[in-house]
């Protein structure tokens, strides 16, 4: 059952680290985790508002990112061409190569949070009821030699939390299906 007005919202996982700086960046993570990596232990929080995805294992920080974000980042993802990145707890429902951006960590947007929040603003007139959901939002990377859109802090995509590529094959090896991504405001 959906439930559309005075539900339990969802809680945090994460507890994320203070400032705008970003942890271990120059560091591989075979480095930083010294055992073999067991993904079920892995976890992600992506914090809009400072541009930073961090690697959680064991749900302690371990490394951090830039990430760039939907062309319109200020905000929930409520529709489909809003241009935002959705925020609230996923998960990731597949990975895979991607032709144009390296590697794709596809997220389960629209989860059962997504369709409640898309429905209730819906109701309220927010937008028309013909606007569909949207979906297809994943982590990915940049076309290639476009690293400078990360640098810059440019956000870009349709909606999808963008890394560099070296950035995102690393963390593409140490997650699976099923992994948590936590996404803040």
């Amino acid at each position: 059952m959906l439930c559309i007005n005075g539900c339990v919202s969802q809680s945090f996982v994460h507890t994320p680290f203070r400032g705008y700086e970003l942890l271990n960046v120059d560091k591989p993570l075979k480095e930083l985790i010294n055992s073999s990596i067991d993904k079920s232990k892995t976890s992600i929080l992506i914090e809009k508002s400072k541009s930073r995805l961090t690697l959680y294992y064991n749900q302690v920080p371990i490394k951090s990112y830039p990430v760039v974000f939907g062309a319109n980042p200020m905000g929930d993802k409520l529709h489909a061409g809003d241009n935002r990145t959705p925020e609230g707890l996923l998960k990731i429902k597949d990975l895979y190569p991607h032709p144009q951006w390296s590697k794709f960590m596809w997220l389960d947007y629209p989860n059962r949070e997504s369709w409640k929040k898309h429905l209730l603003a819906k109701s309220e007139g927010e937008f028309d009821w013909f606007l569909p959901v949207g979906g297809e939002v994943g982590i990915h990377g940049v076309p290639l030699g476009s690293d400078g859109i990360i640098d810059k802090r440019q956000n870009w995509t349709l909606g999808c939390p963008s890394l560099k590529n070296k950035d995102v094959d690393e963390l593409y090896e140490v997650v699976q299906q099923g992994t948590v991504v936590e996404i803040l405001p």
